[in-house]
């Protein structure tokens, strides 16, 4: 498994970015423990800067860069929550960014981006969005960051993990949202490196799972995006985070968009959190994994981000017919 980033690389990451990023506090929840019928911890990765759990990743990498790198500038592709996160920290750094994505990513995405400075390219869809990247960077020498097939990437959100089963040593299931695989592929390693009986569950929408496919193939493989979940909305995962994934995690549960927004109004109404969809699919699955290991499991939920517009979810609540009763 040479393709596995390792616990010391996790551990190296965390002494990289202290400072740079919050040590988000992990909590436990009674109220969503009553509602799911199992004790649940929740990482707040939501109060990380920029409001997701991002920063951690991108900071690993951008502080190993060269001058040289830097002085090239970057280019990246998004669905919303890295390009924001990256163009905060290439202002903080000094760096110039250039982020690429769909023209169907959160209007607030887009607005936060430019109002760093950023440069913002918009294409019709996610994959469309890498392959314009890739020829920006061939033509203008931009230094790429991919935002979740990298090493630094993976061990600097591997810290989420290692933080996490720090303050909540009992946890006997973790879930992690994926979308391209970067978060669950270093959470799984620092987790499995403390326990090696935790079991890890990913998570992802319908519309948005590239890894349930890349499972079911053997191989990565190009879906069209199609859920609300934007920031879920990898086109494809990679052979670095399949790896990950077939090495470390129980199985990859799929929800509709229509329960990740019922999780949403769970969050709010119950965890007291204003969450995204890509962590509100986070308790439909808490369900099904309950059914599966019984409910004296103690649960940890990775709240992995927060950046959503009221204005959206109350399209999304109508859209779906969601209760909020």
């Amino acid at each position: 498994m040479q393709n596995l980033v390792t616990i010391d690389d996790i551990a190296a990451a965390e002494r990289t970015i202290e400072g740079w990023v919050e040590r988000t506090p992990s909590v436990k929840s009674p109220a969503l423990a009553a509602k799911l019928g199992a004790r649940v911890a929740l990482k707040l990765e939501l109060l990380q800067k920029t409001g997701c759990f991002k920063p951690r990743g991108i900071t690993n990498k951008l502080l190993s860069l060269s001058d040289e790198e830097k002085k090239r500038g970057l280019i990246t592709v998004s669905g919303g929550n890295h390009g924001i996160a990256i163009a905060a920290i290439g202002k903080e750094m000094g760096i110039a960014v250039t982020v690429v994505m769909s023209d169907k990513a959160p209007q607030r995405s887009q607005a936060r981006i430019k109002a760093s400075g950023a440069t913002l390219l918009l294409t019709s869809d996610a994959g469309a969005a890498f392959d314009l990247a890739e020829q920006e960077c061939a033509a203008k020498g931009m230094t790429y960051i991919h935002s979740y097939d990298d090493p630094k990437i993976i061990a600097g959100h591997g810290t989420v993990g290692r933080e996490f089963i720090a303050d909540q040593p009992d946890l006997t299931d973790v879930l992690v949202s994926i979308g391209g695989g970067g978060l669950i592929s270093g959470c799984a390693v620092a987790l499995k490196a403390a326990n090696p009986a935790i079991r890890i569950w990913g998570v992802e929408t319908e519309g948005a799972d590239a890894m349930t496919q890349a499972l079911a193939n053997g191989a990565p493989v190009k879906i069209q995006v199609t859920s609300i979940a934007t920031t879920l909305g990898a086109p494809s995962v990679t052979e670095r985070s399949l790896s990950h994934v077939q090495a470390l995690v129980e199985t990859v549960i799929t929800v509709s968009d229509a329960e990740a927004v019922a999780g949403v109004i769970v969050l709010a109404e119950e965890g007291k959190l204003w969450a995204e969809p890509a962590a509100g699919c986070l308790i439909p699955a808490a369900q099904q994994v309950i059914e599966r290991v019984g409910p004296e499991a103690k649960l940890g939920l990775v709240v992995c981000g927060g950046n959503v517009a009221f204005s959206d979810v109350e399209g999304w609540v109508k859209r779906f017919g969601v209760s909020v009763a």
